[in-house]
């Protein structure tokens, strides 16, 4: 059995110190916003390179405190990708403000920023007037180019939220020499630390962060009720806070985020070698950088097959012999019931509905071997090949 993510190998490896972390919490005696979570904002931040960050219940709350500090209402359009985790869009759902989607680049399956530059600039199908917010997704670890990003941003004075709830440690190299890491650009950015993303708790958590004094007070206020002072509340907020146990587990994680992001990149090249040297790339087309070695931390390894049939007979072998996979996602945003309000049609983001048919996420984790990679491409060939 292979499986697709197996957070016990890790857990086995980090058990002393991240009991030794849980245990200091409870024998504090203090477990709601204590000096674990003060301290995990204060080196998230130093990480990622922004002066201030909030941590909070899960990523889909910090999307939905991003809208809410940002003013986000009534019918305001929020731009965002259809091919995503549903929380990118549904955020502007719940303060009211509408999703409006731009199709997706077929070889990175990120947004097409040339299509959002279309949107903002009114030669779109969206009134540029009604716009904003942009909710940009750094889909499966790799990073949007953030040097385009910071330009678009300036240039149309609409807030950018970075959702890197998939990519946390993703670098992007900047035409002056200069790196910034996903998550620094955007006026507002949200992370998560869902159990099986690159840096995960266990349990729910999430982080909002920004460079924006006024901005990070706010959503300070947002995640505990809308209040500074208990009990004296000055605006509508929600109760969003970071536990304080999952905060001293991240902070254990946190020191070897850079180490097992390395290790992911190394498994993802590993796949790529052994796809060419076995000649499958006739059947499928796997991720790659372009010289941005780190722009891609491969919170998942998604292949992308030539014909959806071929996707169907991987998953067939994968079942007899084990190996864990996933589909992501298999109906793009644009088609879900819940958006039907919204008017979009089969056929509206051409690439996000065939990406939904011919995409598979293979296992990628830190702990996964070298022989279970390679069993994995075994079965690929021989589904294939056979």
């Amino acid at each position: 059995m292979i499986p697709l993510f197996d957070m016990k190998r890790q857990y086995m490896k980090l058990r002393g110190e991240v009991l030794d972390a849980v245990d200091r919490v409870f024998s504090s005696g203090k477990v709601i916003l204590g000096q674990n979570v003060k301290e995990f904002e204060r080196e998230l931040a130093e990480y990622i390179g922004v002066k201030c960050a909030v941590g909070v219940s899960n990523g889909t709350d910090a999307l939905i405190l991003s809208m809410m500090a940002l003013n986000i209402g009534f019918e305001d359009l929020v731009i965002t990708t259809p091919y995503t985790f549903i929380a990118s869009a549904s955020a502007a759902s719940w303060v009211k403000a509408l999703p409006a989607f731009v199709d997706v680049e077929k070889s990175t399956m990120n947004m097409n920023l040339e299509l959002l530059e279309r949107e903002l600039n009114g030669e779109g199908n969206a009134n540029p007037n009604r716009i904003k917010a942009v909710v940009a997704v750094h889909l499966f670890g790799r990073s949007l180019d953030l040097e385009r990003l910071e330009k678009l941003q300036k240039k149309y004075g609409i807030p950018f939220v970075e959702d890197v709830a998939q990519a946390f440690g993703a670098e992007w190299n900047l035409s002056d020499g200069r790196t910034r890491k996903a998550g620094s650009v955007g006026r507002i950015s949200v992370f998560s630390f869902f159990p099986t993303k690159n840096l995960g708790a266990y349990g729910d958590g999430g982080a909002v962060l920004t460079d924006d004094e006024d901005l990070c007070e706010k959503l300070r206020m947002l995640r505990a009720h809308g209040s500074k002072i208990k009990y004296d509340h000055e605006i509508l907020g929600k109760n969003a806070r970071l536990d304080e146990v999952h905060a001293a587990i991240l902070r254990v994680k946190l020191k070897y985020i850079d180490e097992w992001n390395r290790r992911r990149m190394e498994i993802a090249t590993m796949y790529g070698k052994l796809f060419e040297s076995e000649k499958l790339t006739e059947f499928l087309e796997y991720p790659k950088t372009k010289g941005n070695l780190r722009s891609h931390v491969f919170h998942q390894y998604v292949v992308k097959f030539r014909k959806p049939e071929y996707r169907e007979k991987v998953i067939d072998d994968f079942q007899r012999r084990k190996i864990g996979y996933a589909v992501y996602y298999p109906k793009p945003l644009h088609l879900q019931k819940v958006f039907e309000n919204l008017g979009y049609r089969e056929g509206d983001f051409p690439n996000a509905e065939e990406l939904s048919k011919t995409t598979l996420a293979l296992p990628i984790f830190p702990e996964l071997r070298d022989d279970e990679v390679e069993e994995v491409v075994r079965v690929i060939k021989n589904s294939l090949k056979g």
